[in-house]
């Protein structure tokens, strides 16, 4: 699971805590119903954990989340990036742990062995080892 799965995981289960306390204080008069407060409220958040847990494991959104968060966590992927012009013509080919800048103003730009490459107005083609 990423961390903002897990950020989102623990307030829900703290929520869900909060939220069976304040019912259990309520029910302080019977043993039953701060046994089945707790019950219920341990089934819930287990029931969430599973569900997130299922998500980031088996679906390709929460797999692509995993692998965002690896490559930021580990400045890159390794991959390789290759770099055209407008009619096909190969300019240049990079191999190695590289980590693509995702923008919208017609330029892409990553950084390779210590040097910065910015490239405008081509096409790239990135090919990313993720196991």
């Amino acid at each position: 699971m990423t961390i903002g799965g897990w950020v989102v995981f623990a307030a829900i289960a703290l929520f869900i805590a909060g939220t069976g306390f304040v019912i259990s204080i309520d029910c302080f008069a019977s043993k039953a119903g701060v046994t089945l407060t707790v019950l219920v409220c341990a089934i819930l958040i287990v029931a969430l954990l599973l569900g997130m847990l299922w998500f980031f494991n088996n679906t390709a959104s929460g797999q692509r989340a995993l692998i965002d968060q690896k490559s930021n966590l580990n400045n890159g992927l390794e991959r390789t990036v290759t770099v055209y012009t407008a009619d096909g013509e190969v300019i240049a080919q990079y191999t190695g742990v590289i980590d693509i800048e995702v923008n919208d103003g017609g330029y892409v730009k990553f950084d390779f062995e210590g040097k910065r490459y910015i490239y405008y107005n081509c096409f790239i083609e990135s090919i990313a080892e993720i196991e």
